[in-house]
């Protein structure tokens, strides 16, 4: 996989990802910093390949690599469970339902980042995966936060409940997520674009959440709704205490 951006380049230097090689534009506005970026990859022995700009887009795929790519093994998922296990509070998890944008998934990462969630979980079938686009819209964050795959997203979080978590399932009618108080383990629920959350997971959550609108809308966009109320969970837990 090519990954591209310097911060996400940066965050897979410093999560140890397996950089397998570098390149980095000759010619740059941010050359001072690209050669900060240069002496970091050099000390952690990855090598460095120094390409004109024209090059590093058809090595990376995008114009939008802020003259910096990196190849890598592969994007290491996390196996939720163990995760779980490690955790010495209640559980604040993501569910993806079949999210499919790269850029919608990319800005749910980065916000799971800033409110605190322990944990993204993606549907095995249907969704999106972490690509080169996801990082470079998590500015990197998907290195930060675990990523897991579940096949069966209703045995999940019915498992989730088993650890005294509650399930809040983002819908259009809702209550508001202003006026819940999130107390314990939380588990928010986010389905695609188009279809929304499936019956049967949408069946296995306590709640149905939703973001109150000032003006009639059909909706909003799913990694909009995800940041609203990530973080009403993130103000809850530090008004209970529990906030990280």
């Amino acid at each position: 996989m090519i990954i591209y951006g310097r911060n996400v380049i940066r965050e897979a230097l410093q999560a140890g990802a397996g950089l397998k090689e570098a390149f980095l534009q000759t010619t740059a506005d941010n050359a001072v910093e690209l050669a900060g970026l240069e002496n970091d990859l050099l000390a952690a022995g990855v090598p460095v390949a120094r390409l004109p700009r024209e090059k590093l887009e058809a090595v990376s795929h995008s114009r939008e690599h802020q003259g910096a790519a990196a190849r890598i093994k592969g994007f290491g998922y996390s196996r939720a469970e163990p995760v779980l296990d490690a955790l010495g509070a209640p559980p604040f998890v993501i569910v993806l339902d079949r999210v499919q944008d790269p850029h919608n998934l990319g800005a749910i990462v980065r916000t799971a980042a800033g409110a605190g969630a322990d944990l993204v979980v993606l549907a095995a079938h249907g969704g999106c995966r972490v690509t080169p686009a996801v990082l470079k819209t998590s500015a990197g964050c998907a290195f930060r936060v675990p990523i897991a795959i579940e096949t069966n997203l209703p045995r999940f979080i019915a498992s989730l409940r088993g650890r005294g978590c509650w399930a809040y399932a983002a819908v259009m009618d809702g209550s508001s997520c202003f006026d819940l108080d999130f107390a314990g383990g939380v588990v928010l629920v986010f389905g695609s674009e188009g279809d929304g959350i499936r019956r049967l997971v949408l069946e296995t959550c306590d709640f149905r959440v939703s973001v109150p609108m000032a003006r009639p809308l059909d909706s909003l966009n799913v990694s909009v709704s995800a940041a609203v109320i990530a973080f009403q969970v993130r103000r809850a837990r530090i008004r209970a205490g529990g906030g990280r």
